[in-house]
């Protein structure tokens, strides 16, 4: 069965975004380079536009998700500053930061928590999905999940990133267990991937393999 992510909630991100976006400041973030929660013991929230954006959890760099549209981090730092991921932009990316106290006060001045809430939501129910693709299942079956997200993907990311990476970024699964499974898969004809193991297509994966 495949599992599928929860639904964003598309015009609670844009409002959040477009409110915050005149009081936020440009960064400057060179690609693969991790972002601090913190700007001189501020807490900031960070408004991301345009790129790709990966959430790594700091304890053994798992990469929890990627993102591609516009998005808003650090919300739940706000009120649990645990620092227990961090961000780091995959590609050249537009990304704004905002102080929390300056988002906190334009938030309660424009009633802006039920929107707030809504992106709180997708957070906790994104990390329910998350888990269900790597958690208690068999070796094909999260490799199976994987490889349905990232057909998803836009054609460039793939071209970028092979599926192997892309795998073992995201679960602990051995490089020899994921690359069995793919050689299987493409002899069997239900997926392609061009040289360096990067994914072209693929066909109707089997529930069970």
């Amino acid at each position: 069965m495949q599992i599928c992510p929860p639904t964003r909630p598309e015009q609670a991100i844009s409002r959040l975004i477009n409110t915050l976006l005149p009081h936020a400041t440009p960064m400057n973030i060179p690609s693969r380079k991790r972002i601090t929660w913190k700007q001189k013991e501020e807490a900031n929230l960070y408004i991301f536009l345009e790129g790709e954006l990966s959430i790594l959890r700091t304890s053994d760099n798992l990469v929890l998700v990627t993102v591609y549209e516009p998005h808003l981090f650090g919300v739940a730092e706000m009120f649990q500053p645990l620092r227990s991921h961090a961000l780091r932009p995959e590609v050249k990316s537009t990304i704004l930061r905002i102080e929390a106290s300056k988002a906190k006060a334009i938030f309660r001045e424009e009633n802006l928590w039920e929107d707030v809430t809504a992106l709180l939501s997708y957070h906790t129910a994104y990390m329910g999905y998350r888990d269900d693709l790597v958690l208690q299942q068999r070796t094909y079956s999260v490799i199976r999940n994987h490889l349905l997200e990232m057909i998803l993907l836009p054609e460039e990311t793939r071209m970028r990133v092979s599926i192997l990476e892309y795998i073992q970024d995201r679960t602990h699964l051995s490089r020899s267990s994921v690359l069995n499974v793919l050689s299987a898969l493409k002899k069997g004809e239900y997926i392609d991937f061009i040289r360096g193991g990067y994914l072209r297509s693929i066909k109707l994966l089997p529930e069970k393999f």
